[in-house]
């Protein structure tokens, strides 16, 4: 069955093998029946993407691995089925490539792009249960398998949901997939990008400055011949889907044998990762990533040592394939200096290639005014320690990972406009965790692309020094 025999001893690989292993973080399913029936159904679905997309973004991933690009990930903690709608996909799409051309222009890079969209509805939970007044109830794990009402019987796991994820997700697909090659990404419409509530932010003026930039560079190519018209790269983009691989029945279901190659790809997006909590070795989650062959993505968080990490690299990327493997990297501003250097030292002396991605989100989750949020400082200190030690042990920095939305709440603290701990209530609108709001999110993208400016810089010198 193509390559996925047997792998550095392993014994042979298929998509219900991680059945007998330990699974964390898995719901209790009361209705055995329907889940078994509705995994059947799944099964009969057509797939979400295809996989020849999934080899095209390893390919991609690969050249950032290589340092030739640069990885930009976002998008919502967790998906929902009451704010589907045509408006919420768009606005987010529009800040997205946003953020991408901040990228691109400054860091003179290409840009992948991976939104956490489509399949991002499943949350791992620090605890179970939630007590609220005296009552416990099993946590909200996202719309994929119980409600946010704290009710009993919102909190019952319920299978029937996972059908309604895949109808959103190829919901979704299909208008990203029309925004993404109908037009609607022509750098022509940069300045209509804008959001009505950014024009006002402290950064609508060094957006617009970047966009006018912009329209002069096309003008000049149109004046030589070079348009949108008779290059259709400059009216698409690529565009690729991501989430946490965290429901490993609905994953199962919707695996596939690809006809040309004859491997497994899990067609429920393009990238799957594995999370912080669910990256134990001899678990599921690591047996059913070994055998497909969309690129994966690993959270690694402070409690993951160097060696543990070389053991997990050696099983999802055996091949030692750029591209395959990404680590999102999530420690918190306050112990990344710890963690950090060990894990890229260990990667390095072992030959190992894996793209090094930031997720500066997770790891500063604080508890303000009785609101979860996320200080923006903090955030922006992590990235910016991301990219020195990167520079300091001489690797890339390729990547950062983020939880945004294109909508204008205020979940995070601080910014270019400074929500305040008392602002939060405003328009705190996540039911898991907060969120960079448009505004905020854009503002990164500037603070990163001055960073990858400066690591360009510096690996070129680097370059020019180990020449002479």
């Amino acid at each position: 069955m193509g390559t996925n025999g047997n792998t550095n001893g392993k014994q042979a690989w298929s998509p219900a093998g991680w059945r007998s292993f330990p699974v964390a973080q898995v719901p209790d399913y009361p209705d055995k029946a329907l889940l078994q029936s509705t995994e059947a159904q799944l099964a009969s679905f057509p797939p979400l993407v295809f996989a020849g997309e999934a080899r095209k973004l390893k390919r991609a991933l690969g050249k950032v691995a290589n340092g030739e690009a640069f990885l930009l990930q976002g998008g919502d903690c967790a998906e929902s089925f009451a704010e589907h709608s045509a408006n919420h996909i768009r606005d987010f799409f529009r800040v997205f490539l946003q953020m991408s051309v901040v990228l691109t222009f400054a860091g003179r890079l290409p840009v992948v792009k991976v939104g956490r969209i489509a399949g991002q509805f499943a949350k791992p939970r620090s605890s179970p249960v939630e007590n609220v007044g005296g009552v416990e109830l099993p946590s909200y794990r996202g719309d994929i398998i119980n409600g946010t009402d704290f009710t009993p019987e919102a909190r019952i796991p319920d299978p029937r949901r996972q059908v309604e994820a895949y109808r959103q997700s190829a919901a979704t697909l299909n208008l990203v997939r029309a925004f993404a090659s109908g037009g609607y990404a022509n750098l022509d419409n940069a300045h209509r990008w804008m959001l009505g509530f950014v024009k006002d932010s402290p950064q609508s003026g060094r957006y617009n400055e970047l966009a006018n930039r912009i329209t002069e560079a096309l003008d000049f190519m149109r004046a030589i011949g070079i348009s949108a018209e008779t290059h259709i790269e400059m009216q698409t983009t690529d565009f690729y889907t991501s989430h946490e691989a965290l429901l490993l029945g609905y994953e199962e279901a919707l695996t596939r044998v690809d006809s040309t190659t004859g491997d497994w790809y899990a067609t429920s997006g393009h990238m799957l990762w594995i999370g912080d909590r669910t990256r134990q070795a001899d678990h599921g989650h690591v047996e059913f990533f070994r055998g497909i062959k969309n690129p994966v993505g690993l959270k690694c968080g402070p409690s993951l040592d160097p060696d543990g990490l070389i053991r997990l690299i050696d099983t999802l990327n055996p091949e030692n394939e750029a591209g395959r493997l990404t680590l999102i990297c999530r420690f918190g501003s306050d112990k990344i200096g710890d963690h950090l250097p060990g894990l890229i030292r260990a990667v390095e002396r072992e030959g190992r290639k894996v793209v090094w991605s930031c997720d500066p989100m997770h790891g500063n989750t604080v508890s303000l005014a009785g609101y979860k949020t996320r200080p923006f400082d903090r955030i922006l200190s992590e990235v910016r320690d991301f990219f020195r030690i990167h520079e300091a042990e001489g690797t890339y920095a390729g990547g950062i990972h983020l939880e945004m939305t294109g909508k204008d709440v205020t979940e995070c603290t601080g910014g270019a406009k400074a929500i305040t701990a008392e602002g939060l209530a405003d328009r705190y609108d996540t039911a898991c965790d907060p969120r960079l709001n448009a505004e905020q999110a854009i503002e990164m993208a500037f603070l990163v692309a001055d960073l990858v400016k400066h690591e360009k810089a510096a690996r070129g010198e680097g370059v020019a020094a180990a020449a002479e």
